[in-house]
């Protein structure tokens, strides 16, 4: 499924309602239905019981009356209930693609500009919490609706009486309000602080490794839950705000009703209203003081729109600039730099001179990768390979120079027609689908299962596939894999949606030797039909590339054939700790020796 996001707009209650107008339409319905009946049913039971205390016949036709308005009331209650559900999981689920395409069709920089953790519980709880608003304004027209109809109610009973509840209406108008404040108040540093905790949980999470082997675990545990001190806090604030609205509302309600009981009585006694009215205008004031069940709807709302200012600043995300262009047909991924520069928190503008204004990641990059050829991306760490590889498959947008794909420059492509030009590989690779077979065959277009399994063959991931308890169908939650293994499943969905451009980030870093080869020798078979660019930290990796870019501090240092940069000593420091290592525990032969035999 393809998420093309619309131009950015906020969150707005009106935009959301526009979804699923019928629904809302007929939420507003049912809630008024209900108000009517529940307003007409006083009037219709006070006229019943005077007609039995007049004596006369039963009045059959009252009492059904009074049962046919309690049960259209209870009946539109129930659908409203029943709307009101279906619709909110709808609409949550529309924002949430909403707010999804946005940040997948933003550039990386932008989007993660949000913490992972935070990003994670906007697009769940913030998005379900945003699009209950218009639900809720519908069934709260029903609230307002009660009040208003009950004191038209008593008006048209007895003046007297109405006017005896208006005496406390200001003071019940006074307590929402304030309730209203300091609910979206409290319900906006709690959301805040739930963030910070999923924040924190993620970081914990991705370096879990890391956490357990350095034994800090109980100190992780503590810096995750340290916000939860405020979290707390910030909860018994709107549970004070809760227990205070509703501890003056049952002390005021009770009063009010006192009173317009008392009104109502005295009126009796001096024979301006009849028993049937008094019963009428008893059943008005319950329904008029009611407007203290106001109060949920109230709350949503304040949480609703707090929700929904967290999420404006992703569904605002420009969507990445081009021209609708596509790469050319049958081009070979050809792949040219002109003089590419990347900084640290820059932006397309720069600095006064023209140039990144952040810390350069990557500077004054001019390079050409004739198609179907090999390049090799080596440095030391922090040179800046990962950002080159971003670069060239327009994961990352430069903030000055330009990157051509069979001269087009990537900026000018259509984003929906260059995905399935390029396809990338990663250390650590996300591995979305239910079952091993789904997470191969994930990609810009679906893999067919002969494809899945001739790219898992590639990746030499097909072995350890078949010792899985339903092979390509295992659930990827029932499939333990190794760091190796998950690198070789991303490998196999890279292999699986061949393009003219294939980008490996570190992605044979958890391969052993033997498994490296032979991925290699796969890689090789793509030459002259796919462009390769590898970020390599292995020497092995390097020689077999057809060109090496050496990179340092973000600028070019050399680029060439491996065995003409390896006469550089500094070049060979660069392997020098990791190629010791290896040829101390016998994984690779001397670095010279290896040459010499490529």
């Amino acid at each position: 499924m393809r998420l093309t996001p619309r131009p950015a707009t906020a969150s707005g209650t009106r935009r959301l309602a526009r979804r699923h107008p019928a629904a809302l339409l007929a939420l507003f319905l049912c809630s008024t239905g209900g108000a009517l009946a529940a307003l007409a049913l006083p009037a219709a039971l006070g006229h019943t019981v005077d007609g039995l205390i007049d004596g006369g016949p039963v009045p059959w036709s009252g009492l059904l009356l009074c049962a046919v308005l309690t049960l259209a009331e209870t009946g539109f209650d129930a659908g409203a209930a029943v709307l009101g559900t279906s619709t909110t999981a709808r609409l949550t689920a529309h924002l949430r693609t909403r707010t999804t395409a946005r940040v997948l069709a933003a550039e990386p920089r932008d989007a993660l500009a949000v913490p992972t953790g935070d990003l994670t519980a906007r697009l769940t709880a913030r998005t379900a919490d945003a699009a209950a608003a218009p639900v809720t304004a519908a069934g709260a027209v029903a609230g307002v609706l009660l009040p208003l109809g009950a004191v038209t109610g008593l008006l048209l009973i007895d003046p007297w009486t109405a006017a005896a509840f208006l005496l406390g209406a200001p003071l019940l108008v006074a307590l929402l309000h304030t309730f209203t404040r300091r609910t979206a108040d409290a319900g906006a540093d709690y959301q805040r602080a739930q963030s910070v905790i999923a924040h924190r949980l993620t970081e914990a999470l991705d370096g879990a490794d890391t956490i357990r082997a350095a034994r800090t675990g109980a100190r992780e545990y503590r810096r995750i839950l340290e916000p939860l001190g405020a979290l707390a806090d910030h909860g018994r604030r709107t549970w004070t705000v809760y227990g205070r609205a509703t501890g003056q509302s049952a002390l005021l309600l009770p009063l009010l009703m006192l009173l317009v009981l008392a009104v109502g009585g005295l009126r009796l006694h001096a024979g301006a209203i009849g028993v049937g009215d008094l019963v009428a205008a008893s059943r008005y004031a319950a329904l008029a003081v009611g407007i203290g069940a106001l109060t949920g709807a109230l709350g949503a709302l304040a949480r609703s729109r707090a929700a929904a200012r967290t999420l404006d600043p992703l569904l605002t995300l420009a969507p990445l600039p081009h021209e609708g262009l596509g790469p050319l047909p049958g081009g070979p991924g050809h792949l040219e730099f002109r003089d590419v520069g990347v900084a640290q928190d820059g932006g397309p503008d720069g600095g006064p001179d023209g140039k990144p204004d952040g810390k350069p990641l990557l500077t004054e990059v001019h390079l050409t990768i004739p198609g179907g050829t090999s390049l090799a991306v080596v440095g030391r760490s922090g040179s800046g390979k990962s950002v080159f590889a971003a670069v060239a498959g327009r994961l990352l947008d430069p903030d000055t120079g330009t990157v051509l794909l069979d001269g087009v420059p990537l900026t000018a492509m259509d984003p929906a027609l260059l995905r399935p030009e390029i396809a990338y590989a990663f250390a650590r690779p996300a591995l979305p689908g239910t079952t091993v077979g789904d997470t191969i065959a994930f990609g810009p277009w679906t893999a067919e299962p002969e494809a899945v399994r001739a790219a898992a063959r590639a990746a030499r991931a097909d072995g350890f596939i078949g010792l899985l308890p339903y092979g390509y169908a295992t659930p990827l939650t029932d499939a333990p894999l190794s760091g190796g293994e998950r690198q070789r499943l991303g490998l196999a969905r890279a292999f699986a949606h061949p393009g003219r451009l294939l980008i490996l980030d570190d992605a044979l870093s958890g391969l052993d030797t033997v498994t490296e080869h032979h991925v290699r020798r796969a890689l090789d078979e793509r030459a002259g039909r796919c462009t390769r660019v590898i970020v390599a930290h292995r020497l092995s990796s390097a020689a077999r590339a057809d060109r090496v870019l050496w990179l340092e501090d973000g600028r070019v240092r050399a680029t060439g054939p491996h065995e003409e940069l390896w006469a550089d000593p500094e070049y060979r420091a660069v392997f020098r700790t990791e190629t010791a290592e290896e040829a101390e525990t016998g994984a690779l032969p001397p670095p010279r020796t290896e040459v010499e035999a490529l």
